[in-house]
């Protein structure tokens, strides 16, 4: 029965979420995005993996506009699952989530026994018009480190909260891509073009080799593109010894050799002396600029990595990947860049990530030159 605008809801349940109301084990949109970003922050903890499937029914829909089957297959799903597994709308009216937790080990074998079981309930209760209009798809975390630089190499569906993107945000975002980004690395390449031109002269004048530095690095989504920077090493040497030290960094061994935040080696023979200066400076950093006019980098951003510091990730650390570009600049290089151990940096990347904003991105370019000029924010 239609209830008129002054009718008063039974409980407070019903008030605060219709959804709830209907079914209290089924949970809204926004509420299962919450508990799929706890789950995972759980399992970036305890390293125990989870499962969540998804049901895509927009098939089903589009060819029966009705909440009856809606509720039918919930009904149906509701069976198959254990009291502490919990269900919900992935995608408003058009998939259905299931996040499995507390398991011990996530197997192909473990994964065809849940499907299964649940289209053999399905099979028991619905239409089999319906089921043929249902599709399953599965997504475990965490992921593993081959899948963290493949061609997909993070599985967005697994984070739908860092991802997502309402009308402000959306507007903001092309604000700062086509007038920031783009605009700012037109601005910056012609006021600097002087000094590209003064040290890709100076470079050649005094070693053998390219202008510049080309390498590959990680970008958005894990993704890699080609980075530029100008060349203060030596030509053809050898990366190890920068990936013993990375090594080092990373995993919080502190050894003299090691300096907190520096991701530069700065006592190393194969270091130039127009080298040594850029270095010391930023101004081997200038390229990048280059960098964001392509697209692959924004002017602030976490820093990107090389691939093979993404091998010695904690779980963790991987989200710094997820959300934003990686830029020239960024909140830890501002905030005392020689006294941040990685641990540390990652959490002032994920705290950029989580309060982006125009503003803030406005206000870390302006503190940059202070903290290059200063030495303890160098790029």
């Amino acid at each position: 029965m239609e209830k008129n605008a002054s009718s008063r809801p039974k409980n407070l349940l019903t008030l605060m979420d219709p959804v709830r109301a209907a079914d209290p084990s089924f949970f809204n949109k926004l509420d299962f995005h919450h508990l799929l970003r706890v789950e995972r922050m759980r399992t970036e903890r305890s390293k125990k993996p989870f499962l969540l499937l998804l049901l895509d029914i927009s098939r089903l829909i589009e060819t029966s506009q009705d909440e009856k089957a809606v509720n039918k297959v919930k009904e149906a799903l509701k069976p198959s699952l254990r009291e502490i597994d919990m269900r919900g709308w992935y995608n408003n009216n058009r998939i259905i989530g299931v996040l499995l937790t507390e398991i011990e080990q996530i197997d192909e074998a473990f994964i065809d026994t849940m499907i299964h079981k649940i289209f053999n309930r399905f099979h028991e209760r619905l239409n089999p018009n319906w089921i043929k209009k249902i599709d399953i798809s599965y997504h475990v975390f965490p992921e593993t480190k081959q899948g963290l630089l493949a061609d997909e190499p993070f599985n967005i569906k697994l984070y739908p909260d860092l991802v997502k993107k309402d009308f402000n945000r959306k507007i903001s975002l092309f604000i700062k891509n086509n007038l920031f980004d783009t605009l700012g690395s037109v601005l910056g390449l012609l006021l600097f073009s002087p000094l590209f031109l003064i040290i890709a002269l100076a470079i050649k004048a005094t070693s053998p080799g390219p202008v510049f530095f080309r390498q590959e690095r990680v970008g958005l989504n894990g993704k890699t593109f080609l980075f530029y920077k100008f060349r203060s090493m030596t030509e053809n040497n050898d990366p190890c010894t920068h990936k013993e030290y990375i090594s080092r960094f990373i995993n919080q061994q502190n050894t003299a050799a090691v300096e907190p935040g520096i991701f530069k080696l700065t006592n190393d023979s194969r270091i130039t002396s127009v080298g040594r200066f850029i270095r010391r400076t930023s101004l081997d950093e200038l390229p990048q600029l280059i960098n964001v006019l392509k697209g692959d980098m924004s002017l602030v951003g976490p820093r990107p990595p090389i691939a093979y510091e993404c091998e010695l990730y904690d779980i963790w650390h991987r989200r710094r990947l997820l959300a934003a570009k990686p830029g020239i600049t960024g909140l830890w290089q501002v905030t005392g860049r020689s006294r941040t151990t990685f641990d540390d940096m990652v959490r002032l990347d994920l705290k950029y990530l989580r309060e982006w904003s125009l503003w803030l991105d406005l206000k870390i370019i302006l503190m940059t030159p202070k903290a290059v000029i200063s030495g303890h924010g160098a790029l």
